[in-house]
Order: structure tokens, then sequence, then C-alpha cells
């Protein structure tokens, strides 16, 4: 008896075990960088534009059709992994976001930034969704706290580690891009030992039908929530954008740290305050976001 416990506990954990959490660890490895790849592009619009000479308006336009097209995506795709299941639609969506890698390394004007923020954004809207079900359906304890942080540590990431690597690396506009597209083919390679999850079900066209549902109950918390949210969305928005610019025109330094660092910033104090205030009243938290939001103005 104690030589067969000894056994089992020189063998470690169960392989099922290692094998879950393995694929937890790829589940929330891959949508930090779906998120890091999103920030990606702000510390090098300022260099977009030195180099190409289009306007502030433009730049804007550039993030706002990164916006649109990851709204779309989860309007009419956000439950397209419950009928064809969680992999094919990563898979589809690890695709999307391997071509808009390829086309942000050989952009050659502002058509090509456009047009991969346009994939970047739907495909980022696809994997938001089946990836954060994936990660409820292996685990329903981690699940939803890796939902919550993984994008904002994705977005510091991306946004800082570009900037690192443009000021000190070569290739300042193609060197992250690289990165990126080796590991979403990596992560297209090793999504097919991932366990499914979801078995296919009819109604697939239907379900791209745009629909919103908010039940009965949950109905006068959203409108509490829905001003503070849009708040922090839009100034996310507008640091993600255009603060490289507005850094570089108030400070008078171009060096691309500045906005990676205020993008960094901003992120993970977002990820620090669901550390911190998960736990806590949801009153709590609408007032100290709603505090930080005077703070930033």
């Amino acid at each position: 008896m104690s030589r067969s416990l000894s056994h089992q506990a020189s063998c470690g954990p169960e392989p099922e075990t290692v094998t879950a959490r393995s694929h937890l660890g790829f589940l929330a490895f891959t949508t930090l960088c779906f998120f890091a790849a999103s920030s990606t592009p702000t510390p090098l619009y300022h260099l977009y534009q030195e180099a190409w000479g289009f306007s502030a308006s433009v730049l804007t336009l550039i993030f706002a059709v990164y916006a649109f097209s990851l709204l779309a995506a989860l309007l009419m795709g956000g439950s397209l992994s419950d009928y064809l299941g969680r992999r094919p639609v990563i898979f589809g969506a690890l695709l999307l976001q391997i071509v808009s890698m390829l086309l942000f390394i050989f952009a050659r004007d502002v058509t090509w930034l456009v047009a991969g923020r346009l994939l970047q954004g739907f495909a980022t809207g696809l994997a938001a969704s089946a990836l954060g079900a994936a990660l409820l359906d292996s685990d329903q304890a981690k699940g939803p706290l890796i939902n919550s942080i993984s994008p904002m540590l994705g977005m510091a990431v991306g946004a800082l580690g570009t900037a690192l690597l443009v000021q000190w690396a070569p290739l300042p506009l193609m060197l992250a891009y690289c990165f990126l597209l080796a590991a979403f083919v990596v992560q297209a390679i090793y999504l097919g030992w991932v366990a499914e999850t979801v078995s296919r079900q009819p109604g697939v066209w239907q379900s791209l039908k745009p629909s919103l549902h908010v039940p009965q109950q949950a109905q006068g918390m959203l409108w509490l929530v829905l001003p503070v949210d849009i708040a922090a969305w839009a100034l996310g928005g507008f640091f993600l954008s255009l603060s490289p610019s507005l850094l570089a025109a108030a400070t008078g330094s171009t060096s691309p740290l500045n906005g990676g660092l205020a993008v960094a910033a901003l992120t993970l104090s977002g990820a620090l305050a669901i550390l911190t205030l998960r736990q806590r009243e949801p009153v709590l938290g609408l007032w100290a976001r709603a505090f930080c939001r005077l703070v930033w103005r």
C-alpha cells in the first residue's frame, strides 16, 4: 500500500491534468497574443505618419476600421463556435490574423494598413468569443479571470514590446509583426492537439444574424454600467490611436517608448483593477473606474 502511494507521488500529476493545464495555458497565451497584436501598431503610427505623410484623421480612420470590424465579428460570429466548435473558429481567426500580419510586414502605404487592421479586427472578434468560451469550457474557476486580464496584459505587452523593438532593434516597421506571425503559425499548428469541447450543431447560418439579448434581471445593472464602459473604451481607443503623436507634440520627444509606456500604464492599471476589485461590490468598482476617468482627464 505504502509502496503504491510512494510510486504515485513520484510519478507526479496525472497525464490528463498536465494536458488540461497545457491546453488552458495555450488558450490564455493565444488570447494574449491576439490582443498584443491589436496594440502593436500603436508605437508605429508616428513612424508611419513620418514615412507616408498622412493626417491624424486618417490615423483615427485606421483605428476605427479595426474597432468596427471587431464589433461586426462579435455581433455576427459571437456564437459561431457554439455551432461549428471552438477549434474551427479559433483556427479561422488564426488564419485571418496570419494574413493581417503579412499585410503589415509588407505594407507600402495607408491602404495596406487599413486592410490589415480590417482583417485583424475581424480575426480578434472571432478569436475573443471562441477563445473566451473555450477557456470557460476548460476551467470554470480560472477561465473568467483569464478572460478578464488577458486582453489588458496582451495590449500592454504588444505596445511596450513593440516600442522596445523600435527603439533598439533593426527593422522597426516589421520585426514585431514577424515575431507575432511566428507565434500565430505555431498556435495554428498546436491547435490540432487541443481537445474540442463542443459538438457541431445545425443552425450555423441563423447564428450569423446579429442579435442582442439582455436578461431581465441584468438590465438595471447594464444601464448603470454602460456609461462607464463607454467612457473606458473611448479612452482606450484614444490612447491606442493618438497617444504617440500627441505625446510627441507635447514633449518634443519622438521616442516610441513614450507611446508604448502610456498604453502599458493604461492597460496594466486596468488589469490590476480587475485583480484587486473582482471580489468587491459592483458599485465600488464603478466608482473606482469613474474616479480614474476623471483623473485621466
